[in-house]
């Protein structure tokens, strides 16, 4: 079979999907993924046809409705490149969060079947609120109902690029609310790629909607760490990691400062990951690192500091290791409460609050409170069970076969 994923999106949105493209490969089908261009080499180093999508630009937005006005911009030209890059050949279509909105109308033009492949739980439910709105539950009915809005609001968005789109295959309009009534009225599959030990899949949701476990990006078995990080990793005592991603461009210099006054007041060693920050400092006590695989690291420190992204966040509870989670925007704070309610987390710590204070405050506790690590490797004992790439290939050939 031939299967097209698309995902658009920083690099969290894109690596967990050379995971499962790789997966579905080794089962016998030949996969490409459509992303942006920034990731080409990750896919190809899954051994994936890569395909182009458009990449959103960085900044210029100083409003909200100038948010809003080029986050539209951008889809109407994501809808654009999704169609272009689907070929004529494919048998299935597997879309991310983000591209799912256009694809259900690619899928209607060209015939091809498809299925969604979600690294968040974007379908309402009473058990907890939207990601985008925090960790905080407003009981189950405000839950659903904050849920409902929040699909709205994405329709909205996607209004204009979903008009456009249509217009360009041929089809007559529809509108995105529609669609996606159409597809939860048809019970359409969505899989999901995260850990039940993180969200267990709620009772309230429609058949067709099922958690696979998580998808870890594709690392080569060959694969090691830097010699330097080697060297530094043997030197002392385990580090603490700390690690924004793709995350707080331009706030280098202010959270480098931060994060090792903080290791200092602590008395631990650190490793800075560069990131879209530019985190970076010098010291006999702190290594600066660039790309390196979480898989292979995060089993060698002694504790994470991170922006609490889905992928991030479940690496470094699969690796058993507790969490100081500082989330940034969107459906960071969601997975940092999730950390923080199983216990291998701190209370998170809002990114406008990050002190060196606080930030060696809660490495304190994170370090001296076994209570935080036991928890840690609990999760992982039972993440180590989940095959999520291998249960999305069963899941993918059942619905197909």
């Amino acid at each position: 079979m031939r299967i097209l994923i698309a995902a658009a999106g920083s690099r969290g949105d894109v690596a967990p999907y050379t995971g499962l493209g790789a997966e579905l490969r080794r089962a016998g089908h030949e996969v490409a993924l459509a992303a942006p261009d920034a990731f080409a080499g990750l896919v190809t180093e899954a051994g994936l046809e890569f395909r182009s999508l458009p990449a959103r630009a960085e900044g210029g937005a100083a409003t909200r409705r100038e948010l809003m006005r080029t986050a539209a911009e951008f889809i109407t030209e994501l809808g654009r490149g999704f169609a272009e890059a689907v070929d004529p050949g494919t048998d299935l279509l597997m879309l991310s969060t983000t591209t799912a909105p256009l694809g259900w109308h690619v899928s209607e033009a060209t015939g091809i079947p498809a299925l969604g492949a979600h690294l968040v739980p974007a379908a309402p439910t009473g058990d907890f609120p939207p990601v985008v709105t925090g960790a905080r539950s407003l009981g189950r009915l405000g839950n659903r109902t904050a849920g409902r809005f929040a699909l709205r609001m994405a329709d909205r968005l996607y209004t204009p690029a979903v008009t456009r789109l249509r217009h360009d295959l041929g089809l007559p309009p529809v509108t995105p609310h529609a669609m996606r009534r159409r597809q939860e009225r048809a019970d359409r599959p969505v899989l999901h790629g995260f850990s039940a030990t993180l969200v267990p899949r709620p009772s309230d949701w429609r058949p067709g909607l099922e958690v696979t476990g998580t998808w870890w990006p594709y690392v080569d078995e060959s694969r090691r760490l830097p010699a330097e990080l080697e060297d530094f990793l043997a030197a002392g005592p385990r580090p603490v990691f700390v690690g924004f991603g793709s995350m707080a461009g331009g706030e280098g210099e202010r959270l480098s400062d931060i994060a090792v006054r903080a290791l200092r007041r602590a008395g631990l060693r650190g490793i800075l990951q560069t990131g879209a920050a530019g985190l970076a400092a010098d010291g006999d006590d702190v290594l600066t690192v660039g790309d390196v695989p979480h898989a292979l690291l995060f089993p060698r420190v002694a504790a994470v500091v991170h922006h609490a992204g889905a992928g991030t966040a479940a690496a470094g509870l699969r690796a058993g290791v507790p969490a100081v989670p500082v989330p940034v925007t969107t459906d960071q704070p969601f997975w940092a409460g999730r950390l923080a309610a199983l216990g291998a987390a701190t209370d998170p710590i809002p990114f406008r609050s990050l002190t060196a204070e606080a930030l060696a405050d809660a490495l304190g506790r994170v370090l001296r409170q076994q209570t935080y690590s036991r928890a840690a490797m609990t999760a992982a004992q039972l993440m180590a069970a989940e095959d999520g790439a291998g249960e999305a290939v069963k899941a993918v050939e059942r619905l197909t076969g």
